[in-house]
């Protein structure tokens, strides 16, 4: 499943679940044209209302990740809207300061997340 909850995360569970399918694009997890899981699926496994769902993927459509097709589900916009999208510096923050609360409350520091990015990232990534 590409999405993670954390219950002591600050953000709505909404937009936990439109970060985590932003995420989710962004690393290549989910590819444009691809259906996302139904709602009420989605939410049967992450033990939350429908409703919740319901409104990460109406966030997600305004903010253009998302296309709703009617009748079918949603699926990831074969062309995200730029303007409506994250800018990828802020994106880009916003996961490495989960990985640094994530790092934190195991014991690591930040140089031991830059280390580990460096072994794994791709040369001249």
């Amino acid at each position: 499943m590409f999405v993670e909850l954390k219950r002591d995360d600050p953000r709505a569970v909404y937009r936990q679940i439109a970060d985590e399918v932003h995420r989710a694009v962004a690393v290549g997890i989910l590819k444009a044209g691809e259906a996302l899981p139904a709602a009420r699926q989605l939410a049967q496994e992450l033990r939350l209302n429908p409703n919740t769902v319901q409104h990460a993927y109406r966030t997600l459509v305004q903010e253009g990740a998302v296309e709703m097709r009617r009748g079918v589900g949603a699926f990831v916009a074969a062309v995200p809207r730029r303007e409506s999208r994250q800018k990828p510096g802020v994106l880009a923050r916003n996961i490495a300061e989960r990985a640094l609360r994530e790092a934190f409350r195991h014991g690591l520091l930040a140089s031991d997340l830059r280390r580990a990015l460096d072994e794994i990232a791709p040369q001249g990534g």
